[in-house]
């Protein structure tokens, strides 16, 4: 018998608050943190993460890589299919995949939104419950061609979250149907490719379940041969004789015939087909993996690696003054455009996106966006310094629209000799830079102490350049004043950045009298660069070993020296002395010192907060940390696989310390946890919410050993922000003020927020788009602000300009956006939400993005012809025996076959065993084994969970 049920007492009033908010949901289990509720389970980001790097091994192999040997398939058998090992097996040992990992992130991250958000959680259309089986069929394809859509527009994050709704839907259908119970084998024939419709589907009237009072019912479906699907809650009501989708936390179960079919997980308790669960995986794994191959058929291979970043290489991003004094800056930036496109070429490291935005006073743009080296080289030769002459200049408004165009984990370099027009953007534009993990480099030609210059229209402050001061802080960037007969030379740095170096954390971070800087040397680090900037007088450099080298221009003992006017630069010799080095500068006021390293060792980092009740547990994403919120911190480490010798044990990072910015002052030391298989770098910190009591920047330095014992240090790239309040706004159809409060001394909350739903990301140039708006408070009294904008100026109307929000209160509104008929087609648009603190002024605002485009007319939807084979006729499987994979050809029999894009959708790597060990997709090589008993499989271990959750 079932136990009895308990309200979740044990929550605190904060996860309570979350609670309420989510609702309840149903599919796979969203994330690797579910696993903590039901070990052994798959999650959609499992499947999702193994489907895309099944489909680019296979891109792979079937593309040789320019001047490298062609990929082998045996060579992977046999081994744990990672990132990291197919980056250095097709572009070169200690290529970094941090960029496609953090897209596949993006993707699994939007897949798990699903069960969390609002306009999705409780849709049966969009996880095919309720017997909505071709709503669901018709809203999965459309995800699937907002997909293409997007993608063809170049806004590769939208095409992230479509692509990721798309693939959550196309899971469900596996778990929440009864398409395993009927027997079959494949994925269903016609989920992606629609020319007929679904066949067999039971009706209103047709019975479907039998009732079951246990919490396992493997015999609870009739004896019929139609398709159906489990109702969830009570939204739409279970009509009788039909099933539901079962689970502790389903209503509908309770109502005769109770029990359930679904198969989300290994767990009875939230899956009565729990038994099933691995072969419902299975077909979502070989389905998913058809997904992602009907997308490159449809992108072509380059559009298919834009919208997974399958590249070691960044983005090349400029704005640049184009006012009458800056000809020799704009030279200087053609220089090394062209001196990166030339030596880049056809190689792995060639920028893949290239931006280009001018500006000048009054105005700024358009801005100018490729793929294509020559276009830009052509655009950007065609900028010269013209009128204008006089300070200050639209530079952050410029460098807005740069952000909106260019993609996350990029540079971008400012070019300019003016302070800027626009200072009231400072705190969004740092917002922006953190939301977009993109780096800011500013190149000033203007010195701030200097009174002679280009004419200006007023007596300007001195201070005049703090917002690019704050901007570069709050992005991890760096302010350069230089001069026209340096610039050229300084601008060097455009190269090296685009070359990924990471930066190494100073001990102190800022220059103290007569004390020496302190920064680590590991033997994962080569090409070590020095940068020092200011009115210096003397330096010196010493290795652990005691030699020393000052600031003499040349060869010296430890590298080479250049100087540019204030600027010195110090490219050490490989290979260095591991170990700890110093730095001692001698200098008028406060000079800049900031190292730099090549490796292939990095991480990425995000935050959520855990919720451990409800259908389906798993992370709720945080684009910051909130106030008040014990929130956890998912660090995912990259190039584990670049130690020194192959033979060496993997390095590992065991803390993570947080810093307060700028002046470096420990906040606290928390230890990271492993989470599964050590060669997935997968590490999990809890942050109680009294280390994040104070709103305000800090950096994340993680601490560990490489695998000789040595130590290692990585700081992240950018800062991070503790936010005073939890602040989202999302695209929806419905919405409606109101206020909730929860906590030990308030009335309970009544009910769910609003079900919402809405388009998804798009704008129709003529319509009125309707966007909620929803803020929170967790750690006390707040009396808010809200401001709004658009880039580009749109109309937009909002009936929530102030709020009052206690201690674990949320309130929700409503904004109005208006797109004018004249609106280009693929077109990006972003809204951006401010909430300041009435109050207090010392309070940093918490902004809100939102990312939208434009769609134009929409062209008949035709269903593209593939061939019902693969180019060699024969279908490729790789069958396990008795834990061996062998890689066999098969011909495909009648009944088997699907109409399959141009590229196989068959795995590269799969299994036809209906015990899904998934080691067989790369063979058993995996660590830990098979993935049953082990929920830790998968290959590109991205708990990705924070990127972009307000820009749905």
């Amino acid at each position: 018998m079932r136990p009895t049920d308990e309200p979740p007492s044990h929550l605190g009033p904060s996860l309570l608050l979350l609670l309420q908010l989510l609702g309840p949901a149903a599919a796979f289990f969203p994330n690797i943190w579910s696993l903590l509720a039901a070990p052994g389970s798959i999650t959609h980001q499992d499947l999702t993460e193994e489907a895309a790097l099944n489909v680019t091994l296979q891109l792979f192999l079937e593309q040789p890589p320019p001047g490298r040997p062609p990929l082998r398939l045996e060579d992977f058998l046999g081994r744990t299919l990672l990132a990291d090992n197919l980056f250095a097996a097709y572009f070169g040992p200690g290529s970094p995949s941090r960029r496609f990992r953090a897209a596949l992130g993006e993707v699994s991250r939007a897949n798990a939104a699903q069960d969390f958000l609002p306009t999705s959680r409780n849709d049966p259309d969009l996880h095919f419950d309720a017997e909505r089986l071709g709503q669901g069929r018709a809203r999965l394809v459309g995800a699937l061609g907002e997909t293409v859509v997007a993608a063809r527009a170049l806004d590769h994050s939208l095409a992230r979250q479509r692509l990721g709704a798309a693939l959550h839907a196309l899971q469900d259908f596996y778990s929440h149907s009864n398409w395993v119970e009927l027997g079959k084998q494949q994925p269903h024939p016609h989920l992606l490719w629609p020319r007929q419709g679904l066949r067999n589907l039971a009706q209103v009237g047709d019975p479907t379940c039998s009732d079951c009072d246990e919490w396992s019912c493997p015999g609870n479906l009739l004896g019929f041969t139609l398709l159906t699907s489990g109702y969830f809650g009570t939204h739409p009501s279970k009509p009788p004789g039909k099933c539901s989708h079962g689970g502790h936390f389903d209503q509908s179960s309770s109502q005769p015939p109770r029990g359930g079919i679904n198969k989300d997980s290994t767990s009875p308790g939230f899956s009565p087909h729990h038994m099933l669960h691995l072969q419902a995986a299975n077909l979502a794994l070989l389905a998913s993996i058809q997904a992602f191959s009907l997308l490159r058929s449809r992108l072509g291979d380059r559009g298919f690696s834009r919208l997974l970043d399958i590249t070691p290489a960044s983005s090349l991003s400029f704005v640049l003054d184009t006012t009458g004094s800056m000809g020799e800056e704009i030279n200087a930036a053609k220089i090394q455009a062209r001196h990166i496109v030339e030596q880049r070429r056809g190689g792995p490291m060639e920028p893949t996106h290239y931006v280009l935005v001018p500006f000048h006073d009054p105005g700024f743009g358009p801005v100018f966006t490729t793929s294509d080296p020559d276009s830009f080289w052509q655009q950007l030769n065609e900028i010269h310094a013209l009128g204008g002459g006089d300070e200050p200049e639209m530079c952050l408004s410029a460098l807005e629209l740069a952000l909106l165009h260019t993609p996350p984990l990029s540079d971008i370099f400012v070019f300019t000799d003016a302070s800027p027009k626009d200072a009231f953007l400072t705190n969004r534009v740092e917002s922006l830079t953190q939301e977009r993990r993109c780096r800011v480099t500013f190149l000033l030609t203007e010195d701030p102490s200097r009174v002679q210059g280009r004419p200006r229209r007023e007596v300007l402050s001195p201070l005049r350049f703090e917002p690019y001061e704050a901007v570069a802080l709050a992005s991890g960037g760096e302010v350069i004043f230089t001069k026209d007969q340096y610039i050229q030379d300084v601008a060097a740095i455009v190269g090296d950045s685009v070359a990924d170096l990471v930066t190494l954390p100073l001990e102190p971070p800022v220059v103290v009298p007569e004390r020496p800087l302190v920064f680590s040397v590991d033997g994962l680090l080569q090409r070590v660069t020095v940068r020092i900037h200011g009115e210096v007088s003397s330096f010196w450099i010493r290795n652990p070993a005691g030699v020393s080298q000052g600031q003499e221009e040349g060869e010296g003992p430890l590298g080479h020296t250049r100087r540019f006017g204030q600027f010195w630069m110090v490219r050490m010799n490989d290979p260095l002395q591991t170990g700890t080095w110093e730095i001692q500068v001698t200098a008028k006021g406060t000079p800049r010192v900031r190292v730099q390293a090549q490796t292939s060792l990095d991480f990425l980092f995000h935050f959520g907060i855990p919720m451990k009740d409800g259908p389906h547990p798993g992370l709720y994403p945080l684009t910051q940390p909130v106030a008040g919120l014990h929130s956890q911190l998912l660090v995912e480490v990259t190039g584990l696989g670049s130690r020194g010798n192959p033979g060496d044990p993997l390095p590992h990072f065991s803390h993570v310390v947080l810093r307060g910015v700028p002046h470096g002052a420990e906040l606290g030391r928390v230890p990271l946890e492993p989470m599964g298989p050590r060669e997935r770098g997968l590490l999990v910190a809890s942050l109680p919410p009294t280390l994040l009591s104070t709103a305000g920047p800090f950096s994340l330095e993680l601490i560990g050993q490489d695998g000789v014992g040595q130590g290692l240090r990585r700081v992240a790239p950018q800062p991070c922000a503790v936010v005073p309040v939890l602040l989202e706004v999302r695209c929806q159809r419905k919405v409606r003020l109101r206020l909730e409060r929860t906590g030990p001394a308030a009335p309970p909350l009544t009910g769910p927020p609003p079900q919402l739903s809405g388009p998804p990301g798009f704008l129709a140039p003529g319509t009125e788009a309707p966007l909620s708006l929803r803020i929170a408070s967790f750690s006390g009294p707040q009396d808010l602000d809200l401001r709004t904008s658009v880039n580009p100026s749109f109309a937009l109307t909002s009936n929530l300009s102030r709020v009052r929000l206690e201690q674990n209160e949320s309130a929700w509104g409503c904004l109005w956006l208006k797109v004018p008929d004249t609106a280009a087609s693929d077109s990006v648009v972003m809204v951006t939400v401010t909430a300041m603190n009435r109050e207090a002024s010392t309070v940093p605002p918490t902004h809100a993005f939102l990312r939208l485009l434009v769609r134009g007319p929409t062209p008949q939807v035709r269903r593209p012809h593939f061939p019902l084979q693969d180019r060699q006729g024969e279908r490729r499987v790789v069958q396990t025996y008795l834990g061996a994979a062998t890689l066999t050809a098969s011909p495909s029999s009648p009944q088997d076959q699907l109409p399959a894009p141009v590229h196989s959708t068959d795995p590269v790597l799969t299994t036809t065993s209906p015990a899904f060990h998934l080691s067989t997709l790369v063979t058993p090589g995996r660590a830990g084994g098979g993935l049953v008993g082990n929920p830790w499989w998968g290959t590109v271990g991205a708990v990705l969970l924070l990127l972009g959750l307000a820009s749905w």
